[in-house]
């Protein structure tokens, strides 16, 4: 079915968002900051976190438990799934895919080449299943690894093989959490250091505020409103210029079809100046318009200022000047 993209209603949005950092910095926690999230605990790593951040748990020890776990009548009590870790996971994947096919692995126990790319491709399904059919937010948490580039120290989410680029394909977000001095930091945007993903006008880097026995762990939570306010804010000013766009067309044909001759092509240049023009109306009625002076045999003298009879029937002709 063809749709109009005016339609999209952009403030409901679901959010797909990658943590990553060094171990211990708070990943987990800032991750179950998101709304009413679901803790899959792949990591085994619960007991980690403060026992007033913890949140609904599931610890699977398999590929095929999560799948049977991430079922709709599982989930209504929730609105984000939080994997912790990607790395964990994409290694419970890699297991499911060796037995699902020998061919996938290697001797050594590793994914072969074409597991690689059988984890990745089935990587990117639960991400669009969890996101399209469950209609779930997803925070997917990574630690970072150091990669020597020359002098320079590079941060890497850390998972083997290719599966890299398929884990940041269907990200909306991506942040680096890192630590200056006592506060800790979390980097939308790309640089030297590492990769990141902002979209929306997320950018830059974000101070994370310290939690205290009285403040609330909401920091994703607020993050999320703040990304649907603002696709919702591009929605409006798009409504708001396509509704100008087509008061503007629509005035400009009505004026295009008075044209029959000199004295009405002149009288609607007089007019044309008034039209409030958005998008490419000005273009798409220029057009309109040199093509009904062509159509109607005149011309604009640009010494007179004003349109008469062409001399000919070629005479070069121009819009509304």
């Amino acid at each position: 079915m063809i749709r109009n993209p005016n339609d999209i209603r952009e403030g409901e949005k679901k959010i797909r968002m990658l943590i990553a950092g060094y171990p211990g910095i708070g990943k987990s926690t800032l991750a179950l900051s998101a709304p009413n999230p679901l803790h899959i605990d792949v990591d085994f790593g619960i007991d980690r976190i403060e026992p007033r951040y913890r949140k609904p748990y599931i610890q699977p020890s398999s590929y095929e438990e999560i799948l049977g776990d991430l079922v709709p009548m599982n989930l209504t009590d929730f609105d984000t799934l939080v994997f912790d870790t990607g790395g964990k996971l994409i290694s419970l994947m890699s297991l499911w895919a060796i037995k699902k096919d020998p061919k996938y692995g290697q001797r050594d126990g590793s994914l072969s080449l074409k597991g690689y790319g059988f984890v990745g491709k089935e990587f990117v399904r639960l991400m669009d299943y969890c996101f399209y059919e469950l209609q779930k937010n997803i925070v997917i948490v990574f630690h970072a690894t150091e990669e020597k580039d020359g002098d320079n120290t590079r941060l890497r989410i850390k998972v083997e093989g290719q599966t890299k680029n398929n884990v940041w394909e269907p990200m909306d977000l991506g942040g680096f959490v890192e630590i200056y001095g006592n506060d800790r930091t979390i980097g939308f945007s790309n640089c030297e250091r590492y990769f990141a993903k902002g979209t929306r006008g997320i950018s830059g880097v974000r101070k994370i505020p310290a939690l205290t026995p009285t403040s609330p762990n909401d920091f994703l939570t607020r993050l999320f409103a703040e990304y649907n306010a603002r696709a919702t804010a591009e929605v409006e000013q798009a409504a708001a210029a396509k509704a100008a766009y087509d008061a503007a067309m629509e005035q400009g044909r009505a004026l295009v079809e008075t044209i029959v001759d000199a004295d009405s092509a002149n009288a609607a240049k007089a007019q044309y100046a008034n039209i409030q023009h958005a998008l490419t109306s000005n273009k798409e009625i220029g057009v309109l318009w040199n093509a009904k002076i062509k159509a109607c045999g005149l011309m604009y003298d640009r010494v007179l200022q004003k349109y008469t009879v062409a001399p000919q029937a070629d005479g070069g002709t121009k819009g509304a000047e």
